[in-house]
């Protein structure tokens, strides 16, 4: 096992992708008796404390069902004398054995970062634990127990939460967040707002408040306008990293920037890099001759067509499309959903008269709010004008939303920004409707 002891002390075990890490979790996967599982358990009691952690991680990779081998493994490390493989350790306990083994490891020890650990990953299992003796503890018992809470046990559970969270914080990282990821699924926007104007208010909790005010305008669109101010106002000197991050976060927002541009400029924080779409090649002119020989060149069931709209709307300006390039049209705006189809669509009542619009926009509304497309059925909607004015009802739904659309990016930041992009196609388009259907 040699290439394995190779793999695993130069860290590719645990490189994503890499061929070491594959070849391993293939390996634990397809029996656990096996080779690689069982070196992997002995090196769980290596002397390196960097071997024990890739192990620890490696362990907690191979698969979902419980592995009591591994837990086992995981328990002697609760005591280790790296920081970061007791925590490796702690999260494996939970993800590889029983809720009673984790819950009665968490009873047993005193050690605050395993067992604040152990608490981290049991989540709701802890719900009881109010009156344990670390704060940190204490806090994600008490989030639990509010994440399911009626609005009468709102207040004591708010109060409780707030006297711990400074201390909650020096074990428990990211208490900003948790915080508000509970409170959004609760619905409690103005809540978060009046909350982390206290947290900012007080140095002692300033970073609390900044990861609170960061996760708040991740999850509400009005969040970065109410917040921004208060995140300036209590930058004084310097900036910590957590202020930082949440000025960035909220710089994301274009109705931020428009409202309190002057009074961000002042500070000193990197705002977030707005994706700008690649800008290409010009795109080309057609007339009728030159259209028509691009569509004679593409079989009539063709799913993609550079410059789509140009090329159609050249024949559609020099009179009635053919057969066969109607056939095509048709096959680009009806066979599948994307870019492709919200480029075409609006093409399609041009050639088939306005009693089709209906069938149109009941294609093209559904995907307003696809984080891949949605632009571009905003951009259709828009060059449709005033007759796409039966799709406003859906523009405005979407506009009106006051949380963020659920996306999926790499990063919470990445989300936001898509989102503010699905946002503004979706005002540009109402706006260019209601421009058309006043002219």
């Amino acid at each position: 096992m040699k290439w394995l002891d190779e793999a695993v002390s130069a860290g590719h075990a645990t490189t994503a992708a890499h061929p070491a890490r594959i070849a391993v979790l293939d390996a634990i996967r397809a029996d656990r008796t096996g080779p690689v599982p069982v070196r992997l358990l002995q090196l769980s009691r290596a002397d390196d404390a960097f071997v024990r952690r890739e192990v620890m991680e490696l362990l907690s990779s191979g698969g979902r069902r419980p592995w009591p081998e591994a837990a086992e493994a995981a328990l002697a490390r609760l005591t280790d004398p790296d920081e970061e493989v007791r925590r490796r350790a702690a999260y494996l306990v939970v993800h590889a054995g029983s809720r009673d083994v984790a819950l009665r490891a968490l009873g047993e020890l005193t050690e605050p970062v395993v067992r604040t650990a152990l608490a981290d990953r049991l989540r709701g299992s802890v719900a009881h634990l109010h009156d344990d003796p670390l704060a940190s503890v204490r806090f994600l018992a008490r989030l639990a127990t509010l994440s399911i809470a009626t609005p009468q046990q709102w207040p004591p559970l708010d109060r409780a939460l707030l006297a711990d969270a400074r201390e909650a914080a020096s074990h428990l990282d990211g208490v900003g967040w948790r915080w508000g990821r509970v409170l959004y699924g609760l619905g409690r926007e103005r809540h978060v707002y009046a909350l982390a104007a206290r947290l900012l208010g007080d140095p002692a909790t300033r970073d609390i408040g900044a990861g609170l005010a960061r996760e708040a305008c991740h999850d509400w669109r009005a969040a970065p306008v109410e917040l921004l101010p208060l995140l300036v106002r209590h930058c004084e000197r310097g900036i910590s990293p957590a202020m930082a991050k949440a000025l960035t976060t909220a710089s994301i927002s274009e109705a931020a920037i428009h409202t309190h541009g002057a009074l961000i400029a002042a500070v000193p924080f990197t705002p977030y890099p707005k994706a700008r779409r690649p800008s290409g090649s010009p795109t080309p002119s057609y007339d009728s001759a030159t259209a028509a020989a691009v569509l004679r060149a593409k079989p009539v069931d063709t799913g993609r067509l550079q410059h789509a709209p140009e090329i159609f709307e050249a024949l559609l300006e020099a009179g009635p499309l053919t057969f066969r390039q109607a056939a095509q049209l048709y096959n680009l705006t009806f066979k599948r959903p994307g870019r492709m189809q919200a480029a075409c669509a609006p093409l399609w009542p041009r050639h088939a008269g306005p009693t089709v619009l209906p069938r149109i926009l009941a294609l093209m509304t559904p995907h307003l709010g696809d984080y891949g497309v949605g632009e571009y059925y905003s951009e259709g909607l828009a060059r449709m004008g005033r007759y796409a004015l039966p799709a406003l009802p859906s523009l405005t739904a979407l506009i009106d939303r006051r949380t963020r659309i659920p996306v999926n990016d790499s990063t919470r930041d990445g989300e936001t920004m898509l989102d503010e992009r699905l946002l503004a196609a979706a005002m540009n388009a109402r706006r260019a409707i209601l421009a058309d259907a006043a002219s």
